[in-house]
């Protein structure tokens, strides 16, 4: 088993033993049953356990649910049956346990009570509860084949329309566009020669420029720009200037510093 490295730290807690030696029954019942049990309140009697040994045979376990438990129903609910066998089968080839965790609630005691792990007993036999064939459990198990038959998903036809949401001309995000749009006016081309000027005096300030600083100096659509672009321009795809425009050999002209004259401020004096 992997554990993950932002699990809870592992707690050591103390484990009672003294059932061990206990047996235990580990009974399987139907999906039916245990939804009843789980609305049964805890203090009804949910079902009663009769068991017959006859000599030299196996056991014979019934199990017969309480009248307080068939009383829990929905409206529209199937019966269910109420008589039950429960086959068995001794466990020898597994060595199970069951366990209970005892967490303790909150006290205003001096010292506070811990985490309780307590073994319950050993489980020595298992149990599947089957119910018997009658009319009661076929007329169940017809209308749960109905159910797990119908389709999730049914067309439905609608009387009157139904008005989930109130529709509009048009989106807020949508008119703030063209109202931007608008505003900013559609970007007209130069003419070619003007904008190589543009470009020619953006390029005696800086060596490289990215396109969306030369589309706002020259103002032009970007498409247009990027055609002239390609005639003067060389487009660097390696560090340390990727995605930068730099003008071609032919077409730098950068003006070159003038030489800084340095004068010795010493003066020569002839010997006598």
């Amino acid at each position: 088993m992997m554990s993950n490295s932002t699990a809870t730290p592992h707690i050591d807690r103390e484990l009672d033993l003294s059932n061990t030696g206990r047996g235990v029954w580990l009974v399987k019942v139907p999906k039916y049953i245990a939804n009843k049990w789980d609305k049964a309140p805890g203090n009804i009697e949910v079902g009663k356990l009769k068991i017959s040994r006859a000599p030299g045979q196996r056991a014979q376990v019934q199990l017969s649910l309480s009248e307080a438990v068939m009383c829990l129903k929905e409206p529209g609910e199937q019966n269910i049956p109420k008589e039950h066998r429960l086959d068995v089968t001794n466990e020898t080839r597994q060595s199970l346990g069951v366990f209970s965790h005892v967490v303790p609630t909150m006290s205003d005691s001096v010292v506070p009570e811990s985490e309780k792990l307590f073994m319950e007993g050993r489980i020595v036999q298992k149990l599947e509860c089957r119910p018997y064939a009658d009319n009661t459990y076929y007329r169940l198990k017809s209308e749960s084949i109905k159910k797990a038959s119908l389709p999730q998903r049914q067309v439905q036809q609608l009387d009157r329309i139904v008005q989930n949401f109130k529709p509009v001309s048009d989106h807020r995000h949508n008119i703030e566009y063209q109202e931007k749009k608008k505003a900013e006016g559609k970007k007209a081309r130069d003419d070619k020669d003007a904008v190589l000027n543009m470009l020619f005096a953006a390029f005696e300030k800086h060596q490289y420029y990215n396109i969306k600083d030369l589309q706002m100096i020259t103002r032009q659509p970007i498409v247009y720009l990027k055609e002239i672009l390609k005639e003067v321009c060389n487009y660097n795809l390696k560090n340390p200037h990727k995605n930068m425009w730099e003008l071609k050999p032919e077409y730098r002209h950068y003006k070159q510093e003038a030489p800084v004259e340095v004068k010795d401020d010493k003066q020569s004096s002839d010997s006598d």
